[in-house]
């Protein structure tokens, strides 16, 4: 272990000049963050690869992760607190009004590289702002606002405090519902100091890092861990699964739990972890792990999932490598195909995806008396509690789980990656235990995507109306069952897409590999499905002889249809209404791609088409969440909401739901955001449930609260409310009440009103056959893609994206925008480039995602067909916006040059193999 000494230095930062005490080699990220506690600066890869770390050294954008200190001495750092001085830049007023911070954790950066282009350039052209931000990631937003935030700003010049002023003044509006309300924790996300995971860190903690598998299987066993110990000052201790002091398994599915917080004698995937090691900070981070005590026996690896489902069990407590099958049968789909006048069939192969949030996993851990207390980025509080205080041998109340700011999301940090490791640390010490995964350590050992092989087999009658469909899919769950009996139980029920086919079979299966542990992705397989089924609806309307977009609407759920399920929908069917916002658009689209490709040479014009539908919420199971509501004496209300906001918004959205129910002004209400000592359990933030189930609740707490208040006041329903200071006013025609709220009796937690309310969306269990009613709600999408394909290079050039979604009711505009946005962006990651390959992509250079220069024009069609339970017809919508997008790119392609793609990504190389076969 080298530790390298500090110095005392200087430097300048924003216009002050400080002083430190670091090594000169030290980060400037780290020097930043850890001697000055300018937390602004986020970190996601220390490697440059990101940009979340942008600073301005002499006026010009560096990654303060590859600043040594020595190189900032004597030279001029701004950071993103020296933004806002009394009030917010116009820079950062236009962020936080037109949408461009979701998440947050990338905000930084980018509002630092735009400062250094408008410093020089004031009114930017959108592809100036593009080239001056390329190098800054965003994995939520889907870049469009964040360039017409920069490409904006100008207008907000000088005027920033009166725009941040109209944009608050919304906030006393009697009816927010609809309203394009930027966000309510908006503002610290674009002055950076909101806080993630890795900025909470308690005085006196120690640093963990883990020791993980090199290898996909493999025996291992510790040497002296004692000498190790004792070899390295200010190592305080070692951490092995035998340290652990209750049961050594967890899982999101508590009936599937099977995954060691550490392993015991043998990995099953590359990245597992098998020891801790925690000391103080400079020991820990200067530790050579490759010396620590431990001896690898590497083991055959099953990679590959027709191998797997032949071969002997992975764990010793299942038969085999199948780990559940899922099924839905309606009728007679062998007959009704055998008889069909058209028929399709196709395969397709998809690949893990990486999640490749910009803020890699991390948390705080430490005692508060005798209870645990973890504060860590995570979509699931409550059961996250459960699950670590089963592995540490404690009552769930003996936990206290904080979130933190979550910076992306996307289904992996649902999965307990950090909170049992750091509770142990924390637990068996005594004193506080901080850990957070660098970048390679993310991608290595947290979820990814399922990779699908999957099959389909689709008719339609001489009439064009759908017969039947057989589908078939084998999932690589990986090592340990995370979220794969979800995947294989949600993707037969949506595999038939929202069409009418009253004919049908499919079969999932998720499969045992030592693969990466697949889990939970925006879509929970139902985008890997809807890549064949989509792409084979395009094919067969061609068989048809019909155009693509009128066969779907003829075959499309209507109100009063079955499902495939036999649920009956009987009102709230939006894909229609989907398919006709887009019908001119699709007429515009299809006529230049034709006038195009008659003079075109390699360069091939197409536009594609598909749909997507989403149940909102669990599979068949319960699903409730809770919210509560108070009226405090000071005359301010007070929602205890539960459901994590990582990024979708729904700290705003479900203020507005309570706001509306109450008809009280957000701008008296106050939030206690999710912690399970403070707030009722809201359920996990997943399957785009928030807004629906969350929402509801909200909406009946709400209610509750408002009929307690009127009873008091003895007024009818009709009453107008509004509040004086600390006195109540209700209005009713002519009848008017005055409550003096300082004067009335208060509960223990200081509510002179308050209320609670669960809600738990009607669902029934799924038969033998998959019939049944899996969810309450579906969401509705139809996207159209126009793009350009190069016959000779293999390249696509995506030109626009028409998305239009059905919300039921747009609760704010201005988000589900940002999340029709975000979704699409995803979708173009996974239909073009996104790979993960263990050992290879573990970065973000190697692994691609779209950076801002890959999404194109998106314009967002926000249909709005009410659904009787959402709360005020609400839909959810985040899963929803990606499904659409990788199979409408897809028909896109093959209507440009004739290429069927058989495996996803569409990667040049393969789009090109796939031309010779369009030719013939």
């Amino acid at each position: 272990m080298n530790v390298v000494p500090a110095f005392p230095a200087e430097i300048e930062v924003n216009g002050a000049r400080l002083g430190v005490r670091a090594p000169p080699v030290a980060r400037l990220s780290s020097v930043l963050r850890d001697e000055l506690g300018l937390l602004g600066t986020k970190v996601g890869c220390d490697a440059g690869d990101c940009g979340s770390c942008t600073v301005l050294l002499d006026g010009e954008p560096v990654c303060a992760c590859l600043v040594p200190l020595a190189q900032a001495t004597g030279r001029k750092v701004e950071t993103v607190e020296g933004l806002a001085q009394v009030r917010l830049s116009a820079l950062q007023a236009s962020f936080h009004h037109h949408g461009a911070a979701q998440c947050g954790i990338c905000t930084p950066g980018f509002l630092m590289a735009a400062s250094a282009l408008l410093a020089k350039n004031p009114r930017p052209s959108e592809t100036q702002a593009r080239e001056a931000l390329a190098g800054v990631l965003c994995r939520c937003t889907g870049y469009r606002k964040i360039l017409r935030a920069v490409t904006e700003a100008w207008r907000l010049d000088g005027l920033a405090a009166g725009s941040a002023a109209q944009d608050f003044a919304l906030l006393a509006h009697p009816s927010p519902i609809g309203l394009f309300l930027p966000r309510l924790d908006g503002v610290a996300k674009v002055t950076g100091t909101e806080k993630f995971g890795a900025d909470v860190l308690m005085p006196g903690a120690l640093f963990v890092r883990a020791i993980r598998s090199p290898h996909h299987h493999a025996r291992f066993r510790f040497g002296d861990l004692d000498a190790f110990g004792r070899a390295h000052p200010g190592l305080e201790r070692v951490f092995t699964a035998r340290d652990i002091p209750g049961e050594n398994r967890f899982g999101v599915i508590p009936a599937f739990a099977d995954q060691p917080a550490l392993a015991e004698s043998v990995a099953r995937f590359r990245g597992e972890a098998v020891a801790l090691v925690a000391g103080e900070r400079r020991a820990v981070e200067a530790l050579d792990l490759e010396t620590f005590p431990v001896t690898w026996e590497k083991l055959p690896a099953l990679l590959d999932t027709d191998e797997a489902e032949a071969a002997p069990a992975l764990h010793a407590e299942r038969p085999g490598n199948l780990l559940v099958r899922g099924l839905v049968a309606r009728g007679a789909p062998g007959t009704a195909l055998a008889e069909a006048a058209f028929t399709v069939e196709g395969a397709l192969e998809t690949s893990f995806v990486e999640h490749a949030y910009i803020e890699p996993e991390a948390g705080c851990a430490w005692m508060e008396g005798d209870t645990l207390a973890i504060a860590a980025c995570t979509q699931a509080p409550f059961m996250d509690r459960d699950e670590t205080a089963k592995v540490l041998g404690l009552s769930p109340e003996r936990v206290r789980i904080i979130p933190t700011a979550t910076g992306g999301g996307f289904g992996s940090k649902l999965d307990l990656s950090v909170q049992p490791l750091i509770g142990l640390v924390a637990l068996l010490t005594g004193r506080p235990a901080a850990l957070a995964f660098s970048r390679a350590e993310s991608m290595m050992a947290t979820t990814k995507r399922h990779p699908a092989r999957l099959r389909a087999r689709i008719g339609a009658d001489a009439d064009g109306r759908l017969v039947g469909m057989a589908f078939e899919g084998k999932f690589d769950t990986g090592a340990y069952a995370s979220w794969g009996p979800t995947v294989a139980n949600r993707v037969p029920v949506h595999a038939s897409g929202p069409y009418r086919t009253p004919h049908y079979r499919a079969e999932a299966a998720a499969i045992h590999t030592h693969g990466p542990v697949a889990g939970a992705f925006r879509g929970f397989g139902v985008p890997q499905a809807a890549a064949l089924g989509e792409t084979l609806m395009d094919r067969l309307a061609d068989a048809c002889g019909m155009d693509a977009l009128e066969f779907r609407l003829l075959n499309a759920l209507r109100d009063g249809d079955q499902t495939v399920t036999g649920q009956t929908l009987s009102v709230g069917v939006g894909v229609r209404a989907c398919l006709d916002a887009l019908r001119p658009h699709w007429t515009r689209a299809r006529a230049g791609a034709e006038a195009f490709n008659q003079t075109a040479g390699v360069v091939r014009r197409g536009a594609g088409l598909a749909v997507g539908w989403y149940g909102c919420g669990n599979t068949s199971l319960p699903n409730p969440s809770t919210i509560k509501i108070g009226l405090t004496a000071e005359g301010r209300v007070v929602l205890h909401q539960g459901a994590v906001d990582i990024g979708q918004g729904s700290n705003t959205a479900i203020a507005q739901i309570a706001s509306e129910a109450l008809g009280l002004p957000l701008d008296r209400f106050g939030l206690v955001g999710a912690d399970t000592a403070l707030t009722p359990d809201a359920g996990k933030t997943s399957a785009s449930r928030q807004t629906f189930v969350s929402g509801r609740a909200a909406e009946a707490a709400t209610k509750k609260l408002r009929e307690k208040i009127l009873r008091w006041a003895n007024v009818g329903q009709n009453a107008e409310l509004a509040l004086d200071g600390a006195c109540l006013e209700l209005r009713e025609g002519d009848a008017f009440r005055r409550l003096d709220l300082a004067g009335m009796a208060r509960d223990a937690e200081g509510y002179v009103f308050a209320a609670q309310a669960t809600f738990d969306p009607p669902t029934s269990p799924l038969d033998e056959n998959g019939q049944g009613v899996p969810y309450a709600m579906y969401g509705f999408g139809a996207q159209l893609v126009e793009l350009e394909v190069d016959t000779a290079l293999g390249t696509v050039n995506l030109l626009k994206v028409t998305a239009a979604h059905d919300v039921g009711r747009a609760v704010n505009p201005l988000l589900a925008e940002g999340q029709v946005e975000g979704g699409i962006a995803q979708g173009i990651g996974m239909a073009l480039m996104e790979e993960y390959v263990p050992g290879r992509t573990e970065n973000l250079h190697d692994y691609l995602i779209p950076t801002i220069g890959d999404v194109p024009e998106i314009e967002t069609i926000l249909v709005e067909v009410p659904d009787p339970i959402g709360p005020f017809g609400a839909k959810g919508l985040g899963e929803h916006t990606l499904i659409p997008t990788a199979p409408a790119i897809l028909n896109a392609i093959r209507r440009a040059t004739g290429a069927v793609l058989t495996r996803l990504p569409a990667t040049p190389d393969r789009v090109l193999a796939a031309l010779p076969t369009a030719r013939a």
